[in-house]
């Protein structure tokens, strides 16, 4: 067993999921740490219909080079750090005001092509933190566009509409719901609406990076 571990290390070495740089653990380097575009104070976001999101970093440079190559490119080990990342935030934020972690998931056409759920790969991480297990509430019924591929908040709606459905018991849970990224919320707020009409008390999110920094925190950054 050891010998297979050092093999699979020579083989696929563990990388800062951020620069690339070859770690003897899982996690962000220390150059990383010191430069990613973390949200700080801002990251909590309201959504639709009185939703909160919150999200530790910026969806921008290397963050969301990252994320792509999580998602697009097999990078399945970057859900370590960055599962870590939501809970610390996660718990910052809601400490207190969900008993129940879940996550939007994917289409089984996408499942299939992608071969993970990252979503899931996420609260599962997350959860590790937490030393408990999330819960599989809700399953994803249509096929839709990636939301990325959308310009607008409109047809974003439109493409989730519909496109999700309870899958376990929700009834009387305070959910904390889990996804990669937020941009408008438009993924996030179906799901949710999902959750409390099959009975959830409240719903809550979070994600790994909020899309759209805002003028004044790219102006800080660079100070």
């Amino acid at each position: 067993m050891h010998f297979l571990t050092i093999l699979l290390d020579l083989i696929y070495p563990i990388k800062c999921p951020f620069c690339q740089t070859i770690q003897n653990t899982p996690g962000i380097c220390r150059s990383c740490e010191a430069t990613l575009p973390w949200t700080g104070e801002a990251s909590l976001r309201q959504l639709p219909n009185n939703l909160r999101c919150a999200a530790p970093l910026w969806y921008e440079g290397p963050v969301r080079e990252a994320i792509h190559r999580y998602k697009f490119q097999s990078a399945a080990g970057a859900a370590i750090p960055l599962g870590r990342c939501i809970a610390q935030t996660a718990a910052e934020r809601f400490s207190g005001e969900f008993d129940t972690i879940t996550w939007v998931p994917l289409s089984p056409k996408r499942l299939r092509r992608r071969g993970y759920d990252q979503a899931r790969l996420l609260a599962e991480e997350a959860c590790r933190a937490w030393g408990v297990k999330p819960q599989r509430l809700l399953r994803k019924v249509r096929h839709t566009l990636p939301q990325s591929s959308l310009s607008s908040a409109a047809d974003r709606i439109q493409n989730v509409r519909q496109a999700y459905l309870p899958a376990g018991p929700a009834a009387g849970r305070r959910v904390l719901l889990i996804d990669d990224v937020c941009t408008t919320g438009s993924t996030l707020t179906a799901c949710s609406n999902v959750l409390l009409a099959a009975g959830a008390s409240s719903v809550v999110c979070a994600a790994a990076a909020f899309a759209g920094k805002p003028e004044k925190s790219r102006e800080k950054g660079k100070e």
